[in-house]
């Protein structure tokens, strides 16, 4: 029961953590990146990934139920988001 349980509440927490990711990421890239040209390269999505991803690792150790996946799974987020927001600006920019 206990297992079922902690790990009903590890996927909740990793799903949140992947889901603030991308949509805080994909937000801050349309409102304050929208005008360096840099974030259009598909190089600063993986940037922004690895540095999520590294900089999840530290919390995720101090946090109990969630481990390097959950840090894993938000650097992808992250790095979704920003390629989201960054396509979406290049989309308002051609039309």
């Amino acid at each position: 029961m206990f297992e079922t349980v902690a790990a009903l509440v590890t996927a909740t927490m990793a799903t949140g953590a992947a889901g603030a990711g991308y949509v805080g990421s994909k937000r801050f890239v349309k409102r304050r990146l929208r005008f360096v040209e840099q974030i259009q390269k598909p190089g600063a999505a993986i940037v922004a990934g690895t540095v999520a991803a590294l900089a999840a690792v530290p919390v995720v150790a101090l946090l109990p139920f969630v481990g390097g996946g959950t840090a894993l799974l938000f650097g992808i987020a992250v790095g979704a988001g920003t390629r989201a927001g960054a396509r979406q600006i290049s989309r308002w920019i051609s039309d």
